[in-house]
This record gives C-alpha cells, sequence and structure tokens, in this order.
C-alpha cells in the first residue's frame, strides 16, 4: 500500500486567529524530532512543556498533542487535558500517564487510541516525517463543559471560542 499523499497544512491556521504566547519543551526544539521515549514505540513519556505570555485573564488551560500527518482524514488527537488552573504554567515530563498526575481538577480525555492519557507518536513505518502539534490554548472559562468521555475532537470545538490566545510548539518523529 502507498502512502503518498498530500501534506496536510498547519491546523491552526484554518481557525480564527487568535494572539499567541510562548511555548518551550526542555525535551525538544521546535521543529525537531521528539526523542524516541516520547514515541508509543519507545516509553511512551509526554514531553517537558512550559507556557508564558498569555493573556492576564486566562481562567484556564487546555492542553493537545494533533497529528495532522495521520493516513486518516480527520488527522489523529494523541493527547487533550482539559481544566488546568490558570496558575499552572508548566507540565514536567510523563506529565500525561494519568489523570493523578495532573494538578488541580485537570483530566485527561479519551485520545484516539482509546487512552485516558497520553499516546506518544507511531507513525506508519517508513512514512514521512510527521508532525506533532503540541498546543495550549488559554481559555476564559475556569472548566470546559466537557467530560472525560468527550472526543478531543469535541474539546477542540469547546474549546475555539473560549481561547483568548494559543500557544503552539511542533515536534516531528519517523519510523
Amino acid at each position: 500500500m502507498s502512502l503518498e499523499r498530500p501534506i496536510h497544512p498547519d491546523p491552526y491556521t484554518l481557525l480564527p486567529a487568535v494572539p499567541s504566547f510562548t511555548l518551550v519543551s526542555e525535551d525538544f526544539a521546535a521543529g525537531a524530532p521528539l526523542a524516541r521515549e516520547f514515541s508509543a514505540e519507545g516509553d511512551n513519556v509526554s514531553p517537558h512543556l512550559s507556557w508564558s505570555g498569555f493573556p492576564p485573564e486566562t481562567q484556564s488551560f487546555a492542553v493537545t498533542m494533533f497529528d495532522p500527518d495521520a493516513p486518516v482524514p480527520a488527522g489523529w488527537w494523541h493527547w487533550s487535558v482539559v481544566d488546568l488552573p490558570a496558575d499552572v504554567t508548566e507540565l514536567p515530563s510523563d506529565t500525561g500517564q494519568s489523570d493523578l498526575t495532573l494538578p488541580g481538577a485537570a483530566f485527561h480525555l479519551r485520545q484516539d487510541g482509546g487512552d485516558h492519557a497520553y499516546g506518544g507518536p507511531l507513525p506508519p513505518i517508513g512514512d514521512r516525517p510527521h508532525r506533532y502539534y503540541f498546543a495550549v490554548a488559554a481559555l476564559d472559562v475556569d472548566t470546559l463543559d466537557v467530560t472525560d468521555e468527550d472526543s478531543c475532537t469535541r474539546v477542540a470545538f469547546a474549546a475555539w471560542p473560549r481561547t483568548l490566545a494559543r500557544a503552539v510548539l511542533v515536534g516531528t518523529y519517523r519510523r
């Protein structure tokens, strides 16, 4: 089976524009490959993320990881965390293993692999490098009207009208 297909655009350029803020990681640089330990064929550890410069009226954050390069029509959601308190500006490595590792009332939603946790990259063997969009949305509410059984797509839909600003950091992975 051929994996040839067009390259999907940056998914965040297709949304209504919002101001941006800074998102960095101690574990990978913007545009650089993610280490094997952060992949599903490695240790499946979520990477460190830290953000700053968001609007002062921020009430909470949502963190997601999305692969637009998955060979399916809708891309692949690898991680979604909501209801992070506004005073939380960092997620250490391996925070994605369960809700018990998250601060406050924050919780994971079921990602496309079926788990309520981080699901690391696992693109098809031999495919081009996939892009993994880590995004932090600064929201104007302290809690989104979603449950842990909602899809990551439902969360993205609930978050976009509540988003004051967004930070994006892209890593890659190839097998």
